[in-house]
């Protein structure tokens, strides 16, 4: 169902004793839980460039395409596994302004679009939120697109605690001190002020804004982005079999990031790639 086709977010309503009753359209309802991933479009030398190397600038942006084309494959997943209570519609929140074209391109028409080119990127959250809860849903998650493996079952999980009765957010931290999702069932703008972002505080900052206002959170396990070469080399572990135990840490099965995995295998294939990662590895340790 392409929710972003409804009318103002709402359902049609019927009287089946009307005689044309049978003409007009099936009521649409919205599942409760909205879930948008941030999205950026791929440009070869503004997307993913902390990847750079071992990446080239074209690798890093069809990496990025990748990585956002699994995690709105991971959303359809929770959609259709979510219990009927705790329904999922799955949104891209993108920037820059004017690239539509782009995201109706590469992700499936059951994902609608968000507009949410704002000045700074606190900004581009809170109206975020707010969208997806003028659409209708009872509840709002902002999802990061650097996680393409991240487990459908938190996702799920997530949706199923926003309906519990009362006000309250959960959480999903990174492992770099950021968050990978934030849910919310109204639109607090305090969540989204004063926070340091792209830093190793935004979870710590968020906790204290939620405190600030009497906003109960619940917290997700931790999970991690790929936003640099160290992550990059995780992701790298986790999809080829490699990834050493002490990294699973959710004991819950990772997304198949199947756009993800194929094009690191042809990057494997066609170049050094794991060695351009075994020798950023090196140099870490001697930086260390």
């Amino acid at each position: 169902m392409n929710y972003a086709k409804r009318l103002n977010g709402k359902s049609i309503s019927r009287d089946p004793s009307h005689p044309s009753t049978a003409t007009l359209p099936q009521p649409v309802t919205v599942p409760s839980c909205g879930i948008a991933f941030m999205a950026k479009s791929s440009a070869p030398g503004r997307t993913k460039t902390r990847l750079v190397p071992p990446l080239t600038f074209d690798e890093a942006a069809a990496l990025n395409t990748a990585f956002l084309q699994d995690v709105a494959d991971n959303l359809l997943v929770a959609g259709s596994l979510a219990a009927g209570d705790a329904g999922i519609a799955g949104y891209a929140a993108y920037c820059p302004a004017g690239s539509e074209d782009f995201f109706r391109r590469i992700l499936p028409s059951t994902i609608a679009l968000i507009g949410a080119a704002m000045p700074t990127f606190g900004e581009c959250l809170f109206r975020t939120i707010e969208e997806i809860l003028a659409r209708g849903h009872v509840s709002a998650v902002v999802l990061n697109s650097d996680s393409p493996t991240l487990p459908t079952a938190l996702l799920i999980e997530t949706a199923a605690i926003l309906t519990r009765p009362g006000d309250l957010a959960v959480l999903g931290p990174s492992s770099d001190g950021g968050y990978y999702l934030l849910g919310l069932k109204a639109a607090h703008r305090r969540m989204f002020e004063d926070i340091a972002w792209s830093t190793e505080r935004v979870a710590e900052q968020t906790l204290e804004r939620a405190r600030e206002i009497g906003l109960d959170v619940h917290r997700l396990p931790d999970w991690y982005d790929v936003d640099d070469v160290g992550s990059l080399r995780r992701l790298n572990d986790e999809l080829f079999g490699s990834e050493p135990q002490s990294y699973r840490a959710v004991a819950r099965q990772p997304h198949r990031a199947n756009h993800t995995a194929a094009l690191m295998q042809r990057l494997r294939q066609d170049n050094d790639f794991e060695r351009l990662l075994e020798g950023s590895r090196q140099i870490e340790l001697l930086r260390a």
